[in-house]
């Protein structure tokens, strides 16, 4: 039955590449989630075109077959895991900035382009692509819409969703359909761009979007701010609020994650303090937001440095770098929880017990401006099982704790695979069959990304 679909495809998608070969299959079967079973995909497919995706997709109802969409597979919820008899649909070689429009401040791009080729293209304007996920040197904006990514700059830009202006979407039957506006202001019909924000390609394939651009800002000033434990430096980001101060990144490293960084790029993080508070503010009034910033933490007692820009860079970069590479004697699980920020001392105070009552190790970075925290809850592999059921018991009670504290699940990753079992903690029944409902409409046989997001 497999050689029939694929030869029928072969004879669909003529001039597309695709591939079945075991190696391609298995670097293609998976993106940097967590995995519960590795499915390799029936073959690999890169459309070059927005007809070329036409055509797969148009097979790929008429066979009944699983499709699941793919940038540069960055994601860290099992969003672009392979499932039983699907395809994967590779959309990196649909990698052209199609328009820079200066004057409307709006960019065109295919799905496959590069977040930080964006900005290399937009910087020559005076503009930029605000949304920066970690990944942004990696990810494409075409996972980005799909997951709704956040990003370092969220604490005043947004996330994706907020920068999206219109989309070009290809459904499961074929057809192209067009949403949104080339305007920053538009409210005609529902917001159907909005709904494909943060779909996880369980409704159609994207392939263009035309995203907001800002002004690149005149000035940026970076306040690093050492405190001796994690919980004052978060007390600080409210603090930073009280002062009715906007920085454009907001960033919070705990002593593991300064210890962890210091190990792997020769820092000095941790002899420095307990816990970190990096605060860039940007624009014509950075230096006086960052005076400002300075005499908040500094009457926190934070050690207040204001860095050169060689420093600053060196900081964020490092930040950046924070979720660290996996290593193989260990078992990781990283998390993407948000809380209202007057619950973010509270709930590092909880992670902190947590970690201590499940015998697990810890590390935590956040998105303080936000509320958005990356706690990564790790143990020995050699612990075999009764490790893992103390790593599971921790990241449930971190979902559970988040909840009552009114947060969310997650803050920017998606919710994949991995997160699909803790859904039903957060959105009540009628929610989830309303969601299940929309999914029907736009792809009634069910063959998008199953399994996925709902």
């Amino acid at each position: 039955m497999t050689t029939e679909v694929l030869h029928d495809l072969e004879h669909s998608i003529p001039g597309v590449a695709f591939a079945t070969e075991s190696a391609v299959l298995s670097q293609y079967s998976r993106d940097q989630g967590p995995v519960q079973e590795l499915i390799e995909p029936l073959a690999v497919v890169w459309p070059e075109s927005v007809a070329d995706v036409q055509g797969v997709l148009r097979w790929a109802s008429r066979s009944n077959t699983a499709v699941v969409p793919r940038g540069a597979g960055t994601g860290v919820s099992g969003g672009a895991h392979a499932t039983r008899n699907c395809i994967i649909l590779s959309l990196e070689k649909m990698n052209r900035i199609l328009d820079i429009r200066p004057d409307d401040e709006l960019a065109v791009v295919e799905p496959g382009v590069i977040n930080a080729d964006l900005n290399e293209a937009a910087k020559p304007f005076g503009l930029m692509y605000a949304p920066d996920p970690a990944s942004y040197r990696f990810s494409t904006l075409g996972g980005n819409v799909a997951t709704n990514a956040g990003g370092l700059r969220c604490a005043k830009y947004g996330v994706t969703r907020d920068s999206v202006l219109a989309l070009d979407v290809v459904l499961a039957d074929g057809t192209l359909i067009h949403t949104g506006h080339q305007t920053f202001k538009g409210v005609a019909g529902y917001d159907l761009t909005g709904l494909f924000t943060g779909s996880e390609g369980t409704l159609g394939v994207v392939v263009g979007i035309t995203v907001r651009l800002r002004y690149l800002p005149a000035d940026v000033r970076t306040v690093a701010a050492f405190f001796p434990d994690f919980r004052t430096a978060a007390a600080g980001v409210l603090a930073v609020g009280a002062a009715r101060v906007q920085p454009a990144i907001m960033e919070l490293l705990d002593g593991a994650t300064m210890e962890a960084l210091d190990g792997a790029h020769g820092s000095d993080l941790r002899t420095r303090g307990g816990a970190l508070l990096l605060i860039q503010t940007d624009g014509f009034g950075a230096e006086a937001e960052a005076a400002a910033v300075r005499a908040v933490l500094s009457e926190l007692g934070g050690t207040v440095s204001s860095e050169g820009s060689a420093e600053a860079e060196r900081l964020v970069e490092l930040r950046r770098h924070s979720r660290g590479d996996d290593v193989e004697h260990e078992i990781r699980v990283g998390e993407d929880i948000a809380v209202p920020r007057s619950q973010l001392v509270h709930y590092v105070a909880e992670l902190e017990r947590m970690a201590a009552d499940h015998d697990v190790r810890l590390k935590v970075v956040a998105h303080a401006g936000d509320g958005n925290l990356h706690p990564t809850f790790w143990i020995d592999a050699a612990e075999g099982a009764a490790g893992t059921a103390r790593l599971n018991a921790a990241l449930d009670e971190s979902i559970t704790v988040a909840l009552r504290m009114g947060g969310t699940i997650t803050g920017e990753h998606g919710v994949g695979q991995f997160k699909l079992r803790w859904l039903p903690q957060e959105q009540q029944s009628e929610v989830l069959e309303l969601q299940r409902r929309i999914k029907a409409v736009f792809d009634p046989a069910g063959i998008l990304n199953p399994g996925k997001a709902i």
